[in-house]
Order: C-alpha cells, then sequence, then structure tokens
C-alpha cells in the first residue's frame, strides 16, 4: 500500500499543477508531484527485486528505466504538440495527463499483491505463500514455490539475527561500502549528462544550428527507447560490471566527439549531422548500460534489513544530481554576465 499513498501524493502535486494560476500554487504541486515521485522512484525497484524471479530479476528491475525512457519519449510528443498554443494548455496539459499514469498504478497496485518478503518480515507466512502464488502461478504446495519460500524465510531469519539496521547503520561496515556503491551508481549516471539531452536538447540543437530541434529531441527519445531493450537482454546474458564498463567507455568517446565537432566547426553542415549522430550513439550506449543498470545493481546489493533504507538514499542520490544538474546547467551553457558560457561555440 505504500506505492498507493506515494501515488495519491503525486496526484495531489498534478491537481495543484493543473489548478495553478499563479508561480506560488505551481511550485506548491512540483513540491508535492516531487516528494510523491521521490517514493515512488524508490519503492518501485524494492517491489521488483522482492518479487521477480532470480532468474530474470535484472530484466525486470531495468524495465522499470525502460518505463522511464517511454515515459520522456511521450513527454517529448506532447510537449511537441502543445508547444504552438498561446493559452494555458500549452502547460496545463502536459501536467494534467501525468493524472493518467498516477490511476494506472494506483488500479494496478490494488491488483498486484504485497511481496512474499514482506509477508515474512511481518510474519504471515500463509500470506506469503499466498502472494509467491499468484506471482508465480504456481499451486502453494509446488515444490519449486515451497523450495522459494522457505529460501526467503532462511535469509530473513539469518538476517533477523543479525539485528535491525537504522539509518546510522547503514553507513557502517559492508553495509556502507554497498551504500557508498550504490550512490556512486546512482550519482553517476546523473552526471553521464544524459539529462542534458533530455531537459536542454531543444536549446542546445538550436544553438548549434539545427533547424527543427523538436523533432531531433523526439528523435533522441525514440532511440533512447529503442536502446534500452538491447540492455535488458544484455543484463542477464553478459553481467552488470561488464556493461558499466563498455558504457562509459562508449559513452566517453561520444561525449569528446562532440566536443570537439562543436568546437571545431560550430555551424557548418556536416557537423551538426556528426553532433546528432553521436549524440544518439552517445544515448545507445547510455540506455543499454548505466540507464538500467544503476537501478538493477542498487536493487540486487543491499541485505534485506537494510535494503529499503539504502535504496531510499541511492535513489535520493539520483534525484539530487538529477536537480543539481537540472539547476546548473543554464549558467554553464548560456553566454552573458554570471555565466560560463560552455554551450555549443
Amino acid at each position: 500500500m505504500g506505492l498507493v499513498y506515494s501515488t495519491f501524493v503525486f496526484m495531489f502535486g498534478v491537481v495543484l499543477q493543473t489548478a495553478a494560476t499563479k508561480i506560488p500554487l505551481f511550485v506548491a504541486g512540483r513540491f508535492f508531484a516531487g516528494f510523491g515521485v521521490g517514493l515512488i522512484s524508490a519503492l518501485v525497484p524494492l517491489y521488483q527485486s522482492e518479487t521477480a524471479p532470480k532468474w530474470i530479476r535484472g530484466t525486470i528491475v531495468g524495465c522499470y528505466q525502460w518505463a522511464i525512457t517511454i515515459g520522456l519519449f511521450l513527454a517529448a510528443i506532447v510537449d511537441n504538440a502543445t508547444k504552438d498554443r498561446a493559452d494555458t494548455g500549452s502547460y496545463r496539459i502536459p501536467v494534467a495527463i501525468q493524472f493518467l499514469w498516477g490511476i494506472i498504478l494506483i488500479v494496478g497496485m490494488l491488483i498486484l499483491p504485497e511481496t512474499p518478503r514482506y509477508q515474512i518480515k511481518m510474519n504471515r507466512p500463509e500470506k506469503a505463500a499466498h502472494a509467491l502464488s499468484r506471482l508465480r502461478r504456481l499451486d502453494p504446495t509446488h515444490p519449486a514455490l515451497v523450495e522459494e519460500l522457505a529460501e526467503i524465510q532462511a535469509n530473513h531469519e539469518y538476517e533477523s539475527s543479525l539485528g535491525k539496521a537504522t539509518y546510522i547503520e547503514c553507513f557502517k561496515g559492508s553495509i556502507g561500502k554497498r551504500l557508498a556503491t550504490g550512490c556512486l551508481l546512482q550519482g553517476l549516471q546523473q552526471l553521464t549528462g544524459v539529462n542534458f539531452i533530455f531537459y536542454y536538447g531543444t536549446t542546445f540543437f538550436k544553438s548549434s544550428g539545427i533547424g527543427n530541434a523538436f523533432i531531433i529531441t523526439v528523435a533522441t527519445n525514440v532511440v533512447n527507447v529503442g536502446s534500452t531493450i538491447p540492455g535488458l537482454y544484455l543484463v542477464e546474458k553478459w553481467g552488470r560490471r561488464p556493461l558499466l564498463f563498455w558504457g562509459a567507455v562508449g559513452m566517453f568517446v561520444c561525449q569528446f566527439i562532440v566536443a570537439i565537432t562543436g568546437t571545431a566547426d560550430p555551424t557548418g553542415v556536416a557537423a551538426n549531422k556528426v553532433l546528432v549522430a553521436f549524440v544518439c550513439i552517445y544515448i545507445f550506449f547510455f540506455a543499454s548500460t548505466w540507464g538500467p543498470l544503476a537501478w538493477v545493481v542498487t536493487g540486487e546489493i543491499f541485505p534485506l534489513k537494510a535494503r529499503a533504507k539504502c535504496l531510499s538514499m541511492t535513489t535520493a542520490t539520483n534525484w539530487l544530481l538529477n536537480w543539481a544538474i537540472a539547476y546548473a546547467t543554464p549558467y554553464l551553457v548560456n553566454p552573458g554576465p554570471g555565466n560560463a558560457n560552455l554551450g555549443s561555440k
């Protein structure tokens, strides 16, 4: 039910933003919507990692990132469709559409069962067996289901014998090292700069001399959606570390080429084509590696007793860096006094 309550918080924020005619009410709506999204983005990977079978867990959790890419793609289409409106629909329509996804999430969570691990934690073995039976579509007496439930019970008993983890204990010992790894993964995922393309891509492409920047932004979102699919396959086939390593190498090369092109020939037609091409290739490397992998790894590395607390902190790191990039980018790329003027030359 935590996801349901979190979604209600988000939807309350959407209502305030849609009804707003002045900045203060809109800001209040952004606060509640952002708070709700923060709760949801911590709970969804937790729910996925606790309900998915081990053999496909990485792919299932990676689908969380795939859903984000689909959301970005739909947002780009809606923004493109409403950008020329002269009335309040230019911002109210994109904001109000979010209400639909909140309803879908609430209905879905009312249908889906609570996680078996949570039911075991709350000392409800019968409900845990029923929940696992629904998730696996097996009879509660099926040997595979009985074995999996016994494994969940044994893991819980072992971790309970070590005591409950407080937030302070999450920073100590092996849990602290795992927390540092998770926070670095989520932070570096944002610092790759991919959200610069999705937040300020239209402005960036316009300043680079590209005519229809909105269409290019939609195209980059299409690449983002499509490129996540290979990552969902490779996460189980190739492993986590190789994907993260080669994804980082690929993004580095693409960013270097974009920087060289934008500086050496900022207005040339050929340079613009190279820029768009390597931005798309860069997005491919991100979407197939660091995009889903950050959520997969953080959903797997924490012990049960500290998982919820640690995931809340790794997710907070993701959103903190997300906000920092969104806030700092205009000052970094814009010309004029007080700005770094690092934009396209």
